[in-house]
């Protein structure tokens, strides 16, 4: 697979050159058109943008979606392959697409659906069980039933992860339905040993002994360190069976992802993730108030980014809005 892309949420973003040899990079950007219905732009006011960025930077890719219009597709995919740029449909997975099909939902370990967070029409990061096989094919079902005719190149796969913090810290602890236990049980851990801890201890059940970035967060009891091991590898090899499906289709895989110190919590492996995109993208916000902010990883990113010779950079989350200075810098 190709190298890890590096993305700074918001307008900033690092670019780093191989370490030998000096190229220019390249830049993947993110046109947001809404939900799944009325989309927020036009092909017109797209691909003027579109051509206005491109004159700016070295465009290479860009991830669009999730609106049905597929009009819109056509128009700036025939646009963006003139160009020799790529064009990526962008997918939700795991959340967002109750409007598109029927899906078990996620439930905490006590068979609960857990709060949503509303941010806006069409995102309610109401997530569903990872898993339920017909959760995935929904997904798979959704690409080849409305986007399959569109000229997409690939799919940059969003929302593939359980709910995070945003209900309290007990919001991490799904799913816990009847398959997602036999699930643990398989990999020789009983979701009830959690529940018992939890309910016992509350928040201090969670306590942790420290933070690496080989190793990530150590937790005081054991047992917690074993439940986000094995969840990182259910929810993330549920992710996997996508991503291989998707490239049985000759399609490229990205994947949006949690900036490593959070993943874990939320069931994202980037070591079994990596083996299956083509490119990933961490989420680090610039500015946020969810826990995926960049102080907690900047010092080490700035550190390390020159010397890893990544390919390029995603500019996200909206190319559409973001002000042509801070593009500018990017040359």
């Amino acid at each position: 697979m190709k190298k890890i892309v590096i993305i700074l949420m918001g307008m900033l973003a690092l670019v780093a050159c191989q370490s030998k040899k000096v190229k220019e990079p390249g830049y993947i950007v993110q046109v947001s058109l809404g939900s799944w219905h009325t989309p927020d732009y036009t092909a017109e006011q797209i691909i003027g943008r579109l051509d206005t960025v491109s004159r700016l930077i070295p465009v290479k890719k860009v991830i669009i979606g999730w609106s049905l219009d597929k009009e819109i597709y056509r128009q700036v995919g025939e646009y963006l392959h003139g160009k020799d740029i790529k064009m990526l449909l962008w997918l939700p997975v795991f959340a967002e697409t109750e409007e598109m099909c029927e899906n078990s939902p996620a439930v905490d370990l006590w068979g609960n659906i857990p709060a949503n967070y509303d941010l806006a029409a069409g995102e309610g990061f109401r997530f569903n069980c990872p898993s339920d096989p017909q959760n995935a094919a929904n997904v798979v079902a959704i690409y080849d039933n409305h986007f399959s005719d569109c000229g997409f190149d690939g799919v940059f796969l969003d929302r593939i992860r359980t709910q995070s913090f945003v209900s309290g810290v007990g919001g991490v602890l799904n799913c816990g339905c009847p398959l997602c236990a036999q699930k643990f049980l398989a990999e020789g851990f009983d979701l009830n040993y959690m529940k018992i801890g939890w309910e016992m201890l509350g928040d201090e059940f969670l306590s942790v002994t420290g933070y690496t970035p080989a190793q990530g967060f150590t937790f005081v009891d054991d047992g917690v360190n074993t439940y986000f091991k094995v969840k990182g590898h259910i929810v993330s090899s549920a992710v996997a069976s996508i991503a291989d499906s998707f490239h049985s289709r000759g399609l490229e895989v990205g994947m949006d992802l949690y900036a490593p110190f959070m993943a874990p919590f939320v069931g994202q492996d980037y070591e079994i993730l990596a083996r299956h995109a083509d490119f990933i993208k961490p989420m680090l916000y610039r500015q946020t108030f969810a826990p995926a902010g960049m102080g907690f990883e900047y010092d080490l990113l700035r550190k390390a980014v020159i010397s890893h010779g990544f390919d390029g950079a995603v500019l996200s989350w909206n190319i559409m809005e973001a002000p042509n200075a801070h593009i500018d810098c990017l040359r």
